[in-house]
């Protein structure tokens, strides 16, 4: 592979993964705008950020067995119609409620991309590249926190909440142009593939039952709740707490991104030289000590707006080295089934991510408190997930044959 061959597909899987995060992060800085326009509550609207979620787990069970069965592009095609017309539902949105809605249906559609992007790495490239392709796609991955919250003010700020949605619903159907005609199918279409629940169900069990996926999975996925909180969470304390503006709001969210950002692209060069299993643990076991110092001090007031930053600054590089390396080796033992095995990846970080947010709501006060306790409660369970699941894994970052599941 060329090259140039190379970067074209990081960059075009990456604009998929990223599709996502920039639906989450671009409407964030309106959250005040769009209550204050749906005679509702600040932590009302923040359902549709949970709603989102949910919407993102439970499709990508959906898009798992279609992609193994009818390949990656025709179910992406299909995903990503269903969330431009969604987004148009956003736009139209008279209420908090048709809002929830709309945000579950956009994110259903929308994570046929993530699912179609995960899967496509396994394809596309070797596994001993795998953790190193994924790093990439963390770069592009963080234009999203770079990108879309200070645009989202601005836009907010100019033409209304509206216009997030309709710039949202422009940059999916760039992307479906995009897919069409530039994106190679990267696994044939297997017309022996059953659809029937039965054998679809024992896929994922066979999955998820292998040592090596349900460790870094679930410990992955675990600590990745930190980032979920800090998105459902960002908005309430700096914007209620701490009484920064849309644009402040914009700017700092940006600022702390390039933590995961540049986390993510130090892992390239640290995984020259370590194992990713002890990058993934030293990784783990430092956002441990950091959620716990950020709980303290936020339980007892001690940081200002400096030092909250400071902490979730943290916290944001270790998940950015978690994140690649634990994606890597989940995926590793499964080139025939990486649909099931991509879906399943997604759901377990995305649908504990929506229970994380979902919390963050619910738990709100004038502070940090629920948003620091729900980073460190997730990253010390990560910890212990980790360290009694590692005990049963034969490391293989190559694929295992028997671990590959057959669906016929």
């Amino acid at each position: 592979m060329t090259k140039e061959r190379y970067f074209f597909l990081v960059l075009i899987l990456g604009t998929l993964t990223a599709l996502s995060p920039f639906s989450i992060d671009m409407y964030l800085p309106a959250f005040r705008d769009i209550a204050k326009a749906l005679n509702t509550t600040t932590s009302r609207v923040d359902l549709s950020l949970s709603s989102y979620f949910i919407g993102l787990a439970v499709g990508q069970m959906v898009y798992g067995p279609l992609m193994d069965r009818f390949g990656r592009k025709r179910p992406l095609y299909v995903g990503l119609g269903l969330y431009i017309i969604a987004s148009v539902g956003c736009f139209l949105s008279g209420s908090v409620e048709m809002l929830i809605a709309m945000r579950l249906f956009q994110a259903v559609g929308g994570c046929a991309a993530g699912v179609a992007s995960i899967a496509m790495v396994r394809d596309l490239f070797p596994i001993k590249d795998n953790a190193k392709v994924f790093a990439l796609l963390v770069l592009v991955l963080g234009a999203s926190p770079l990108i879309a919250p200070t645009a989202g003010g601005y836009l907010a700020d100019a033409f209304g909440w509206q216009s997030v949605f309709i710039v949202l619903l422009s940059i999916a159907v760039l992307i479906l142009i995009a897919v069409i005609f530039t994106l190679p199918e990267s696994y044939k279409p297997d017309p022996d593939y059953s659809l029937k629940p039965g054998p679809i169900i024992s896929s994922f069990l066979l999955v998820i039952r292998n040592p090596q996926f349900y460790t870094y999975a679930i410990a992955g996925a675990v600590g990745f709740c930190g980032l979920f909180a800090y998105v459902a969470g960002s908005p309430l304390v700096f914007m209620d707490v701490f009484g920064l503006d849309k644009k402040e709001y914009g700017l700092v969210f940006a600022g702390l991104s390039v933590g995961f950002i540049g986390s993510g692209q130090l892992n390239s060069a640290l995984i020259k030289r370590f194992k990713s299993e002890q990058v993934v643990q030293a990784a783990l076991i430092s956002q441990v000590i950091i959620c716990t110092l950020f709980l303290t001090g936020a339980a007892n007031d001690w940081f200002g707006l400096a030092g909250t930053i400071t902490m979730i600054f943290l916290m944001l590089c270790c998940v950015g080295l978690t994140y690649p390396n634990t994606s890597a080796l989940s995926m590793a033992p499964f080139p025939k089934n990486a649909g099931v095995a991509s879906a399943l990846l997604g759901t377990m970080q995305l649908g504990l991510g929506a229970a994380a947010s979902a919390c963050v709501g619910v738990f709100s006060s004038h502070s940090a408190t629920p948003m620091a306790a729900i980073m460190a409660g997730s990253s010390a369970i990560a910890v212990i997930v980790l360290l009694v699941g590692k005990r049963n894994i034969v490391h293989t970052m190559h694929a295992d044959p028997s671990a590959t599941v057959s669906a016929h």
